[in-house]
């Protein structure tokens, strides 16, 4: 064996050597200690959230159909106005009378008729007895025709006098609260301009809301549906974060869709009783979802994201795999699972800052870190 050979050799040999000492060997990570929890099957109710406005079912602007002085302002601004009730009036004498020369215009064209009525009816029977001419029945005939447009004219012109006159008193057309005056006491109005005040129904009110174009089936279905009593499907959260207790019923999905939004507005009817819900405020909508039901469930906190896409790790005997899954909603502290694992499977939702996919684990609380503590001499 030459020299060169043999100084190839050495180095090998040591290296071999070093590797067969004891406490060389491949450091082995101990299995993570984690917390399982058995996934299950249970109901969850949870509701699609669309932020909405509340609206009056009835709202009205008033405004005076004749011109006139205000003379009179009969209620309470901001109070509740019942149906019927006198709210602003204008000054009526002129009305009251044109009223009365109408009605005295119908009198008189009534008179005229039952003159002229005797006279066609004389001279017909004359006619008949060839007593009279022709011509004086004639006549005596379109006296009466003219007598009884007359008595219709004067009839018409009542109505008109009796409808201004009716018009300068002006009423709540519905039950409502009626806002602040626009008016005041001597002021001049005039026909279909002067804005006198707005009244708004209150009980029931309502909410509008617009969803995607997509949900256009999901709502109208809903509206198709037999009327039956309001029941969970729609909810409302208060500006405030409280709960509106009453629930909802559709009402009417709007006729079109906004080709520049694509959106389709929405509108839900709740009962008031308690006048809690005010025209113009902001609330929140929840419309249960139609998943709700009997869902797989598990922990919140078991599930992580990665780029987009969640995962949980699911222990199997020693070995966690980390699983993809296809989540719904948060239920309190649960979220519900629609694919990836399935009732009874155990997820960890202890250590999974420490797991990798296929680690190995064991059941218990982490293990104390010894860090700090003084090594022994």
């Amino acid at each position: 064996m030459n020299k060169k050979n043999i100084f190839l050799i050495g180095p090998l040999a040591v290296l071999w050597v070093s590797c067969k000492q004891p406490g060389k060997q491949a450091m082995v990570l101990p299995p993570t200690a984690v917390t399982l929890v058995a996934a299950e099957r249970a109901d969850a109710v949870y509701y699609d959230q669309y932020p909405g406005i509340v609206v009056a079912l009835n709202s009205v602007e008033l405004r005076s159909q004749v011109a006139g002085y205000l003379t009179g302002i009969y209620f309470k601004e901001g109070e509740l106005v019942e149906k019927g009730k006198p709210l602003y009036e204008i000054d009526r004498r002129k009305y009251q009378s044109a009223y009365l020369q109408a009605q005295a215009n119908l009198s008189s064209a009534q008179a005229g008729l039952i003159r002229s009525q005797k006279d066609a009816d004389r001279y017909n029977q004359l006619l008949k007895q060839d007593a009279v001419a022709k011509q004086l029945v004639d006549n005596a005939t379109a006296t009466l025709a003219s007598s009884q447009s007359q008595v219709e004219s004067a009839k018409a012109g009542v109505v008109s006098a009796k409808t201004d006159l009716d018009y300068s008193l002006i009423k709540a057309p519905f039950t409502g609260r009626i806002g602040i005056s626009q008016v005041k006491l001597g002021a001049q109005v005039s026909p279909g301009t002067t804005l006198l005040n707005t009244i708004s129904s209150e009980d029931p009110i309502a909410v509008d809301f617009v969803v995607n174009e997509n949900d256009v089936p999901r709502f109208s279905a809903m509206q198709n549906k037999p009327a039956i009593k309001a029941d969970s499907t729609f909810m409302l959260t208060m500006s405030d974060g409280t709960a509106y207790k009453q629930p909802g019923k559709i009402v009417v999905v709007d006729r079109g869709i906004d080709n520049q939004s694509g959106t389709i507005k929405v509108r839900i009817q709740f009962p008031n009783t308690k006048r809690q819900l005010i025209t113009g405020a902001s609330v929140t909508l929840k419309v249960l979802n139609q998943a709700s039901g009997s869902q797989v469930m598990i922990p919140y906190k078991a599930v992580t994201e990665q780029m987009g896409e969640f995962f949980v790790f699911v222990g199997q005997d020693t070995i966690a795999n980390q699983v993809k899954v296809k989540v719904g909603p948060r239920v309190s502290d649960k979220i519900v699972i629609l694919d990836g694992i399935k009732p009874g499977d155990k997820v960890v939702t202890e250590g999974l800052n420490r797991l990798r996919d296929k680690g190995k684990i064991m059941v218990g609380p982490p293990k104390q870190s010894a860090q700090g503590q003084q090594a022994p001499k």
